[in-house]
């Protein structure tokens, strides 16, 4: 069978938009076959940078292939079907969102991901490097702005004000971020603002008995969150 190759898609507004799991398919990282060694595959690990990869038997997908679990074998010399009788098989289908992708990579704690055709036939894979390069290019991300976390009772919530309060000073969201604590019946509502200054939204948040728990201005944050984001990469990269 022959393996479908699909392009990486680079229109980064599009990708926000659509977000499937088949836009961010990454063409750096190939599978092993079920017939390579242990040694091979500890290599390819190394060289791509990731500490997993898919096993395909006959263009099929078998399962996903953990530098730990290598380590655990004696004779590295020995294929991978004869060292392993079962591989686990963390997927998801092409047409999954980003968040069943990004929920799939967290749930197995695993470095890459392999995406499947409707017919469950090997179309690539995503990793968590290619991802975050990816979710760090598109707007929301890249445009100017500030950043307000807010802090309130779940009963509490209603994106439709607090898209007025911003609105208000004729500013806006670009987007937004909402985590419940364990345990807690308070939410954090992280805004992403397209405005540098952000004094008025602030002080309007308060008016309406809104707690704020964090801003981040221009001024403080945009050096350091980038300085950040360079220094993740270079670790992932490691």
């Amino acid at each position: 069978m022959v393996i479908q190759k699909y392009k990486v898609q680079k229109d980064f507004t599009t990708l926000a938009i659509q977000m499937r799991a088949i836009e961010l398919i990454t063409e750096e990282i190939p599978p092993l076959n079920h017939l390579d060694t242990g040694e091979k595959a500890l290599i390819w690990m190394d060289e791509f940078k990731v500490s997993h990869l898919p096993v395909l038997k006959n263009g099929n997908f078998v399962g996903l292939i953990s530098e730990t679990e290598i380590l655990d074998k004696m004779n590295l010399n020995e294929t991978l079907d004869k060292l392993f009788d079962h591989l686990p098989r963390p997927y998801v289908l092409s047409n999954a969102h980003i968040y069943e992708v990004l929920y799939k990579i967290s749930e197995h704690r695993i470095s890459v991901l392999p995406i499947l055709d409707e017919q469950e036939h090997y179309v690539g894979c995503t990793s968590v490097y290619h991802l975050l390069t990816l979710i760090a290019g598109t707007g929301s991300i890249k445009e100017p702005g500030g950043i307000i976390v807010l802090e309130l009772n779940s009963h509490d919530y209603s994106m439709s004000q607090i898209a007025q309060i911003v609105e208000s000073n004729n500013a806006k969201i670009l987007s937004s971020y909402i985590m419940s604590p364990p345990d807690s019946t308070k939410l954090e509502v992280t805004l992403k603002i397209n405005q540098i200054e952000l004094g008025r939204i602030i002080r309007t948040f308060e008016r309406y008995d809104y707690v704020i728990k964090a801003s981040y201005q221009k001024s403080e944050v945009d050096d350091d969150i980038q300085n950040r984001y360079e220094s993740l990469m270079n670790f992932l990269k490691l």
